[in-house]
């Protein structure tokens, strides 16, 4: 846990919630790794399991995977290679348009660019940043050169932004571990947007299985429309253990896969534990059941 990223704070609540949910089942001797640097440095010595609790940067650009690759330390989530894709919007973006999966349009616009390369609204965001960190709707061409501004400012004043085009509807996550779809929640805010305050802060925001609210409508059908499109994502990116996989839905009911995080919060409002604890499983079981899928590429990542 830990780590360098924009989102070591939120990282070290995930930690500490999984040292506590696993010490809780009384099967594990569980011992914190705290990364102040982009290397592991050393593991507590007869390390069996490495649980990933990094967000962002190295944690999930495959840097930590393959480390853990070379020790022979099996880890939860998915390997160097699928972190890497993942990691990167862009990147994900493409692989997700070779396969067929549905996906929002996009461009990439340099960290000057006077206008917004595509219709508005949009959204602008870091292409390798997470926790909704510099992320910004754009509405009018005035808001441009802030949203850039801020996508810029969020991956260290440098590099190209993403920008996407916005989906009007319902915003939707669904988990997925070792290929099984869990129960798909809706994202409801009082603003309508999802960002960092609401994401970690508010408790306004809500979050209705589908089916089990009024605001979460669309039964069956609907939860099936996205549990197959988080399955075809995470199978297109060459992913294994845990995923989280992003949607916004249109007013047609169609579901668009933003982004698949690899390593996805344990925090108090995280929605990954949210979903595994739905069937009575405490929040250790579900750390439990991440740890049981932990896997390494004894070959090292490619």
């Amino acid at each position: 846990m830990g780590g360098v990223s924009n989102e070591r704070k939120v990282s070290l609540a995930s930690g500490r919630n999984v040292v506590e949910g696993l010490r809780s089942l009384g099967r594990y001797e569980v011992v914190p790794v705290v990364l102040d640097a982009e290397r592991i440095g050393s593991l507590p010595p007869g390390t069996a399991r490495a649980f990933i609790a990094l967000h962002g940067g190295w944690g999930e650009n495959g840097g930590v995977q393959a480390e853990l690759d070379r020790l022979g330390i099996p880890y939860t989530g998915p390997g160097a290679a699928a972190s890497r894709i993942a990691m990167d919007k862009a990147k994900t973006k493409e692989v997700l348009e070779r396969n067929s999966v549905n996906t929002p349009a996009w461009a990439l616009a340099a960290p000057d660019a006077p206008s917004c390369p595509l219709p508005l609204p949009a959204v602008v965001k870091p292409p390798c940043d997470g926790s909704s960190v510099g992320i910004s709707k754009v509405s009018t061409a005035e808001e441009w050169a802030a949203a850039r501004d801020i996508a810029v400012a969020a991956q260290g004043g440098t590099g190209d932004v993403l920008v996407e085009e916005y989906i009007p509807g319902r915003e939707f996550t669904v988990p997925v571990l070792d290929g099984k779809a869990w129960s798909p929640i809706e994202i409801v805010t009082k603003s309508g947007w999802y960002g960092y305050d609401e994401k970690y802060k508010s408790d306004e925001t809500k979050y209705p299985f589908v089916g089990d609210d009024e605001r979460a409508a669309g039964g069956e059908g609907l939860a099936d429309a996205l549990c197959s499109a988080a399955l075809a994502a995470y199978r297109a990116l060459g992913c294994r253990g845990i995923v989280r996989v992003d949607f916004r839905v249109s007013p047609e009911g169609r579901p668009y896969v933003l982004e698949l995080n690899t390593s996805p919060g344990f925090t108090s409002h995280s929605l990954v534990p949210k979903a595994g604890m739905r069937g009575g499983a405490t929040f250790g079981e579900v750390c439990e059941a991440v740890l049981s899928c932990a896997a390494c590429d004894r070959g090292g990542a490619s």
